[in-house]
C-alpha cells in the first residue's frame, strides 16, 4: 500500500539524499522486488527440492449394509442373508524418502540458491533504476530553476532599461517608441518567466510521483549542478560486469543449466525408501468371515525405471539446452549494449566537459557585455536595440551553460549507473 505525505510534509528544502531515500522507501516497484526476494528465500529449501522425507496419515471408517448369497458344493451349507451390516476401519501412517534420482535434488537445490541470489540482484537493479530516475528528475528541476533565475535577471535588466527610458523621457531625451518597446520587452520577459514557473511546477509534480508522495506537496529544492570530471573510461568498462542486470543475466545461464540437468535426471532410475505402519479391521454380522483384523509395520524399497514416455524427457532436455544458449546470447547482447552505451555516454561526458570551459567563458563575457551596454545606454551612447541584443546574448550564454552542465551531469549519472556506482 503506497505511503503518502500530505501538503505540509515537505514545505522545506528537499536534498538529493532525502529524495532518493524517500523514493527507495515508498517505491511500489522496489517493494515488489523485495517481495520477490522474500519468495525466493522462502522457496529455497530442500523440501521444495524434493530432498526431505514425506509423511502422510490416512484413515477410513466405512459402514455398509449388503445382501449376501452364498452357495457351496454341499447345498446344505448354502446361505442367504438380507440387510447384513459390515464395518471397515483402517488407519495408515506412510513415510517415503528419495534415496537416488541421478542428482536431481542436488541440482534443484543449487538452482534455488542461484534463483535466490538472482532475485537479490534484480532487487538491486530496481533500486538502481529508482535512484537513476530520481537523480535525473532532481537535476532537471535544478536546470529549469536555473532557467528561471536567468529570466529573472533578464527581467531586472528590462526593468532597468524601462526606468532609464522613463527618466530620459521626463527630460525630453527619449520618445514613446523607446518607452513602448521597453514595456513590451519587460512584459515578454515576465510572461516567459511565468511560463517557466509552470515547467518547474510540473517537474516537481513528476518528482513527487517518483517519490510516491502526494502531488500537492510543497517542496523547495536549492542546489546546483556539480559535475565530477574525474571518471575514467577503462574503470567504467571494467566494472560493467558488476552491474546487477549483467550479474542477473549471468545467473540466468546457470539457472537454465541446472534446469537442463534436472530434466536429464528424469531419464534415469530413481530409488526410494518407503515405510508404512497400518491397521485394518473388518467386521461382518454374517457371511463366511465375521472378523478380519491386522496391523503392523511395512518397509520396502521402490525402484522406478523410465522406459518410454514418448520422448518427453529428451525433448524437455533439448528445450532446456536451447534456453541455456538463449540465456547466454541474452547476456552477451546485454554486455554489448551496455558497452556501447558506456562509450556513447563517455563521448557525451567528455564533449560536454570540453564545452563547459568555453561556456563558462562566454557566460562571463556576456554578463560583462550586458553591464557595459546598460551603462552606455544610460549615457545615450547605445540604442535600445543594442541593449536587447546584449540581453539576448546573455540569455543564450546562460542557457547554453546550464544545458551543457546538465548534459554533462546526465552523462556522469549514466556512466555511474552502468558501473553500479551511483552516488547521491
Amino acid at each position: 500500500m503506497p505511503v503518502f505525505f500530505y501538503v505540509n510534509a515537505f514545505s522545506q528544502r528537499l536534498t538529493l539524499p532525502d529524495a532518493v531515500n524517500i523514493a527507495l522507501k515508498n517505491s511500489l516497484g522496489v517493494q515488489i522486488a523485495k517481495n520477490n526476494v522474500d519468495i525466493a528465500t522462502v522457496n529455497n529449501n530442500y523440501g521444495i527440492a524434493g530432498g526431505l522425507p514425506k509423511v502422510d496419515a490416512t484413515g477410513l471408517d466405512q459402514e455398509q449394509v449388503t445382501n449376501i448369497t452364498q452357495q457351496y458344493s454341499n447345498p446344505a451349507n448354502n446361505k442367504s442373508s438380507t440387510g447384513v451390516s459390515s464395518n471397515s476401519l483402517a488407519a495408515n501412517l506412510n513415510a517415503s524418502q528419495l534415496l537416488f534420482n541421478a542428482g536431481r535434488v542436488q541440482d534443484t537445490k543449487k538452482r534455488l540458491d542461484v534463483t535466490e541470489s538472482q532475485s537479490k540482484q534484480l532487487f538491486s537493479s530496481k533500486e538502481l533504476a529508482v535512484i537513476y530516475n530520481v537523480m535525473l528528475k532532481y537535476y532537471d528541476i535544478i536546470r529549469q530553476q536555473s532557467y528561471a533565475k536567468t529570466l529573472q535577471e533578464s527581467i531586472d535588466v528590462s526593468q532597468q532599461k524601462l526606468d532609464i527610458v522613463k527618466t530620459q523621457q521626463s527630460v525630453g531625451m527619449a520618445n514613446n517608441a523607446d518607452l513602448f518597446q521597453s514595456e513590451v520587452d519587460l512584459n515578454t520577459q515576465v510572461q516567459n518567466y511565468q511560463a517557466q514557473q509552470l515547467v518547474i511546477s510540473q517537474d516537481k509534480t513528476d518528482l513527487l510521483s517518483l517519490l510516491t508522495l502526494n502531488p500537492d506537496s510543497a517542496i523547495v529544492i536549492e542546489d546546483s549542478i556539480a559535475v565530477d570530471s574525474t571518471l575514467k573510461l577503462d574503470s567504467i568498462l571494467n566494472t560493467i560486469a558488476s552491474n546487477p542486470d549483467i550479474v542477473a543475466a549471468d545467473q540466468q545461464i546457470v539457472i537454465d543449466q541446472y534446469i537442463s540437468k534436472e530434466t536429464s535426471a528424469q531419464r534415469y532410475p530413481s530409488i526410494g525408501l518407503e515405510g508404512l505402519y497400518g491397521f485394518s479391521r473388518t467386521q461382518n454380522s454374517a457371511g463366511f468371515s465375521l472378523l478380519n483384523q491386522n496391523f503392523g509395520p511395512y518397509l520396502g524399497v521402490n525402484v522406478t525405471v523410465p522406459i518410454f514416455n514418448g520422448g518427453v524427457y529428451r525433448t524437455e532436455e533439448r528445450i532446456a539446452d536451447i534456453n541455456t544458449k538463449n540465456a547466454a546470447l541474452t547476456k552477451d547482447t546485454m554486455v554489448l549494449g551496455y558497452s556501447a552505451n558506456v562509450i556513447k555516454s563517455w563521448q557525451a561526458y567528455q564533449n560536454n566537459l570540453q564545452q563547459l570551459q568555453t561556456a563558462l567563458r562566454n557566460d562571463s563575457l556576456s554578463l560583462q557585455l550586458l553591464d557595459i551596454v546598460i551603462k552606455r545606454f544610460r549615457l545615450r551612447q547605445a540604442t535600445i536595440v543594442d541593449v536587447k541584443n546584449a540581453q539576448q546574448s546573455f540569455e543564450d550564454a546562460e542557457f547554453s551553460l546550464i544545458n551543457i552542465s546538465y548534459a554533462a551531469k546526465v552523462a556522469e549519472i549514466q556512466l555511474r549507473r552502468y558501473a553500479n556506482r551511483l552516488r547521491f
